[in-house]
């Protein structure tokens, strides 16, 4: 459906290197990436807001290339909803069916289904001046799909919001996805925003794609180091290979399989970590004593820092787990996780 080949562009203080990404159509892809790493460039050369140094962009068989905004097929929706201030709710809807050859009766059809998908008649009369923010973004979201666009771009369109709010415009995309024939691509910084919507990532970083595949793929094997702290494994290490075995600071971390490579990094996520007071009698075959040096509320988890020898790992476990372990910065203790945990880059 959208095939982006070579990409190149040069804003002076953003750019975008060599970008290559191919999205099937009806997919929803998230593009993944810390602030400033060119996530919304590359969002607005798809839509054709900012010029191409080189490359092309394919959307069906059609190269879009050096069209205007207008004939790509695309609407985008901005975090900051960019609605008229001084139109209604169903003003702002309808606005961009002007621009468009729709009978009365198809956009009466249109509007209709997106005020009632989207739950917005109680606030068709209503001003953007006087709705939250979750209203705002369904506003927002109404008035870009009325015109059947190929594609939608979404620039973080949950970082505004409040808590409640964000599952609210989630469920929202979620669901939209499902009825319509669109291909989404949302961009975002927060990687748990991509578990819960995406089923096809990358993550950009300076301007450069460090790795593309399912979240699955994304999530549990990661090609580099900024990729695998970008998805939260806080285990990141640098390791010399010795058969089956990545060495590090004298330990020997079991991998189950034998590398080629004399060196490179293991990656181990937090929740794979198992804290005990004894050493376990399991199948995990890595298996170490330590101190823990740091405890830090996460809400929901605590994460657990324990340092063995020079080397430190990092753990989430429950409330409930800290205090049956009594867990506390100064107690020695195992740390445990699996060979098949452990990845390799």
């Amino acid at each position: 459906m959208i095939r982006i080949k070579n990409l190149n562009v040069d804003l002076e203080e953003f750019f975008l290197e060599d970008i290559n990404i191919s999205i099937d159509e009806n997919q929803f892809f998230i593009l993944m990436g810390p602030t400033g790493a060119g996530k919304t460039v590359l969002l607005e050369a798809i839509a054709g807001l900012v010029p191409v140094k080189s490359g092309r962009i394919i959307i069906g068989k059609r190269d879009v290339t050096r069209l205007p905004p207008e004939k790509r097929g695309i609407s985008i929706v901005y975090q900051d909803y960019a609605l008229f201030p001084h139109l209604t709710v169903l003003d702002n809807i309808i606005y961009g069916l002007h621009f468009h050859r729709v009978k009365k009766d198809e956009q009466k059809r249109r509007s209709e289904a997106l005020i009632q998908q989207l739950n917005l008649r109680h606030l068709l009369h209503r001003y953007p001046g006087t709705l939250s923010g979750g209203e705002l973004q369904r506003v927002a979201l109404a008035r870009a799909l009325i015109i059947h666009p190929d594609v939608l771009l979404l620039d973080e369109p949950l970082s505004a919001l409040d808590p409640a709010f964000r599952e609210e415009i989630r469920d929202a995309l979620n669901r939209l996805h499902r009825l319509s024939n669109i291909t989404f691509i949302m961009v975002t910084h927060d990687f748990a925003e991509a578990l819960s919507l995406a089923q096809q990532a990358a993550v950009i970083n300076n301007g450069r794609i460090e790795q593309t595949g399912t979240i699955e793929e994304i999530f549990r094997c990661p090609v580099s180091r900024f990729v695998a702290e970008f998805v939260g494994m806080k285990n990141c290490i640098p390791v010399r290979f010795n058969g089956t075995n990545a060495a590090v600071e004298g330990l020997e971390i079991e991998t189950g399989r034998e590398w080629a490579k004399e060196g490179g990094y293991i990656a181990v996520r937090p929740e794979d970590v198992v804290i005990s007071r004894r050493p376990l009698h399991s199948s995990m075959r890595n298996s170490f004593q330590g101190k823990v040096t740091c405890v830090r509320d996460r809400g929901f988890f605590y994460e657990v820092v324990v340092r063995v020898g020079d080397t430190a790992f990092t753990s989430l476990i429950t409330k409930g787990a800290l205090l049956d372990l009594g867990i506390q910065e100064g107690i020695m203790v195992w740390v445990s996780f699996k060979a098949t945990a452990v990845h390799v880059f």
